[in-house]
């Protein structure tokens, strides 16, 4: 039982020394009885908590930057009306800073035997699993003096999902991939692509690609054209290790890289491409395989969502191994990982040639923009001091993108925003060049 303002005082009034009343107890009682009564009627009037019903429905999921709606459906049992203060607990990263309150307190009032629904609308600040707490239900008698109070456990999860900034870059990179795939302009040669038809040769036309039987059959030179091989195997490696937990900007290196990963692959499954996820520290954190090309793109939103940073080192090693165990046919492994000199030439480096041998590699670091602006800093001392430093961090990291490139791994280093239409830039040049 909790007390009210206007309960506190008459307790208060009730405190007050007997000589300031009356110096009887006759007098006390006289003037405190009616007070007494009247917070215990107002008490027995107010709707029993415990016996409430409460049950949730709504959204499930949301993207992150997104709102999510959590209806509460609260039903009243008992023959006295409820006049109530609810509050909906969830985690503090369930809202904006600062309006927690105001989202998750409600009054509420349910007519004797009838239910009524109040709605909680949470805008999550990270990615994950947001459990619900406990609802909790203040009842106020017809006076207000007394309240009843009690909690309920009513179970709901909304999974805050990535957010896929980069989609708005996919119209573009699908013009390309149908130009490349011979919808809008002639196909090609190119290793490794499949024979589509037979044409007249222009001049400009290759020709190592002129057929000469269909020539000899025909009164005009003819062309063979390619077109783009279909169903290849695309498998996306996100080192979850420490350096991805490194933050540029807002949010984690890790982020970044879901989000150009997102946009590859709704891209390569566009193109027949089959498109698969690892993620990997020490252990594999996800692994998602066989999906269809309407299907890959949500289960990998969904698998995504609750991958956090493991502060640990990656154990390149295992990561290689279990690359190729996931891998069992050729395929274009993308690899999400820093270019900082430690990680990759103590760690990546030694195992590189395992997976080059087999599959075609492609490494994806997210670059710092603030490294950026550092090295174009000047004016005083200490930018001038900055700038040195960003310039050795660029140094060290084209150093280490050069080292990959002699291993013959393709290398896309970029900021955040310029990694997503980078990274599928090389996925077409390199299916263009017909190396998948």
């Amino acid at each position: 039982m909790a007390l009210t303002g206007r309960a506190a005082l008459i307790a208060a009034l009730a405190s007050v020394p007997v000589g300031v009343w009356d110096p009887s107890w006759t007098g006390i009682l006289a003037v405190n009885a009616p007070l007494a009564v009247a917070c215990a009627c107002d008490f027995a009037l107010a709707a029993p908590v415990r016996r409430l019903g409460l049950t949730r429905s709504g959204d499930t999921s949301a993207r992150l930057g997104e709102t999510a709606d959590v209806t509460l459906t609260v039903s009243n049992p008992s023959g006295r009306p409820l006049r109530a203060r609810l509050r909906d607990a969830w985690p503090p990263s369930s809202w904006q800073p600062g309006t927690e309150t105001a989202a998750s307190r409600q009054n509420l009032t349910v007519p004797a035997g009838e239910r009524r629904r109040v709605t909680t609308r949470l805008r999550p600040t990270r990615r994950g699993d947001r459990h619900a707490d406990r609802v909790t239900i203040r009842s106020y008698g017809p006076l207000g003096l007394l309240t009843r109070q009690g909690t309920h456990r009513v179970p709901w999860t909304v999974r805050v999902l990535p957010p896929f900034t980069s989609r708005k870059h996919l119209p573009s990179k699908l013009s390309r991939l149908r130009e490349l795939d011979g919808r809008t302009s002639v196909l090609t040669r190119g290793e490794g692509t499949e024979f589509d038809s037979l044409r007249e040769y222009v001049p400009g036309d290759d020709t190592r690609s002129i057929d000469w039987r269909a020539t000899a059959r025909h009164s005009t030179v003819a062309v063979r054209t390619w077109r783009p091989e279909r169903d290849r195997h695309i498998l996306l490696v996100l080192d979850t290790g420490r350096t991805s937990a490194g933050r540029v900007g807002d949010a984690p290196r890790l982020d970044a890289a879901m989000d150009a990963a997102l946009l590859l692959a709704a891209l390569a499954s566009r193109a027949g491409d089959r498109v698969g996820l690892l993620a990997y520290d020490r252990r594999v954190r996800a692994l998602l395989q066989g999906r269809t090309a309407g299907d890959v793109l949500p289960s990998l939103v969904n698998a995504m969502a609750t991958l956090e940073p493991e502060l640990v080192e990656t154990d390149a090693r295992g990561l290689a191994a279990t690359t190729l165990r996931s891998a069992p046919r050729r395929s274009l492994v993308v690899l999400f990982t820093t270019l900082d000199a430690a990680p990759i030439e103590e760690g990546l480096l030694p195992v590189l040639p395992q997976l080059t041998q087999r599959h075609t590699v492609l490494v994806a670091s997210v670059a710092d923009p603030h490294v950026s602006r550092m090295a174009q800093a000047r004016g005083h001392t200490d930018a001038v001091y900055e700038a040195a430093a960003a310039a050795q961090a660029q140094s060290e990291r084209r150093h280490i993108a050069d080292q990959l490139r002699r291993q013959g791994v393709t290398v896309v280093d970029a900021t955040p925003d310029e990694l997503p239409p980078a990274l599928a830039d090389a996925y077409l040049e390199l299916k263009a060049a017909g190396r998948l």
